[in-house]
C-alpha cells in the first residue's frame, strides 16, 4: 500500500498563507484522485480539494479562490496552496489518494491560524 506524507503545516496570522505537501511512497500516476481533508476539533472531516487524474479540480465552497490544488505525477507529491488564511481554516489536514475503491491516507498535518 502506498504510504503518504504530508508536510507543511503550521501557524499563521489571519491573511497568510501555507503550502502543504503531500509525498507518496510509490506512484500517483494511476491514481483516480489525489484530495485534501481537514478536521477540525468536535468537526467532521470535510472535503477541501481534490485533483482528477485529467488534471479537473473540485474546491469546498468555503476555500474557493483562496486554496489551490496541484499535483506532480513525477514527484508522487501533491500539493495544497493556500491563501488569505482564516482562523476557520483552523485543523488537521490530511491527504488521501484513491485508486477506484482503494486508497490512502496520510496521517495528517495540523494547519493553525490565529487572528
Amino acid at each position: 500500500q502506498v504510504q503518504l506524507v504530508e508536510s507543511g503545516g503550521g501557524l499563521v496570522q489571519a491573511g497568510g498563507s501555507l503550502r502543504l505537501s503531500c509525498a507518496a511512497s510509490g506512484s500517483i500516476f494511476t491514481a483516480d484522485a489525489c484530495c485534501w481533508y481537514r478536521q477540525a476539533p468536535g468537526k467532521r472531516r470535510e472535503l477541501v480539494a481534490a485533483i482528477a487524474r485529467d488534471g479537473y479540480t473540485n474546491y469546498a465552497d468555503s476555500v474557493k479562490g483562496r486554496f489551490t490544488i496541484s499535483r506532480d505525477n513525477a514527484k508522487n507529491t501533491v500539493f495544497l496552496q493556500m491563501n488569505s488564511l482564516n482562523p476557520e481554516d483552523t485543523a488537521v489536514y490530511y491527504c488521501n489518494v484513491n485508486w477506484g475503491r482503494s486508497g490512502s491516507w496520510g496521517q495528517g498535518t495540523q494547519v493553525t491560524v490565529s487572528s
